[in-house]
């Protein structure tokens, strides 16, 4: 898991060779005119699901991981906080893994919590838990999908 701020990203763009595309069109994008919904950048190798929802309470946030896809999140709107488990720890799953989406939900909690601001970004890995979408009120926010392989 990597948490930092956009103007770093620079950083982190040797992680994986679909980064650096990632990152250049998320600030490159003036996103206070975009309709949410899915970009394609690189069919489904990457691309971005700009949302709109509504925050959760801790209890309410699911924890979730992936085996298909990083995860870029990044708030638009608003400072989110989002939990954080190692996926070996995970215990309870809600249902079994769903290819189709390429995610498993769980009931457990973060181990860790933390608040993503507005021009921030959290990486997660698919051995990354993470409970995104705690906070209160309206949100949008970007969340980049990147193919692991």
């Amino acid at each position: 898991m990597v948490l930092d701020a956009l103007e770093n990203s620079a950083l982190y763009e040797g992680m994986h060779p679909r980064f650096k595309a990632a990152f250049d069109f998320v600030k490159s994008t003036d996103w206070t005119k975009q309709d949410p919904g899915k970009i394609y950048l690189d069919e489904k190798n990457l691309f971005i699901n700009f949302a709109e929802g509504k925050g959760k309470t801790k209890e309410e946030a699911k924890m979730e991981t992936h085996n298909e896809y990083i995860d870029i999140q990044i708030p638009f709107t608003q400072p989110e906080t989002m939990g954080y488990i190692p996926a070996k720890d995970l215990k309870f799953p809600i249902e079994p893994y769903n290819a189709e989406k390429d995610i498993t939900k769980y009931t457990d909690q973060g181990q860790d919590y933390f608040t993503v601001q507005p021009g921030q970004f959290a990486i997660f890995f698919p051995e990354d838990g993470h409970q995104p979408g705690i906070g209160e009120g309206a949100f949008r926010k970007i969340i980049v999908k990147v193919k692991v392989k």
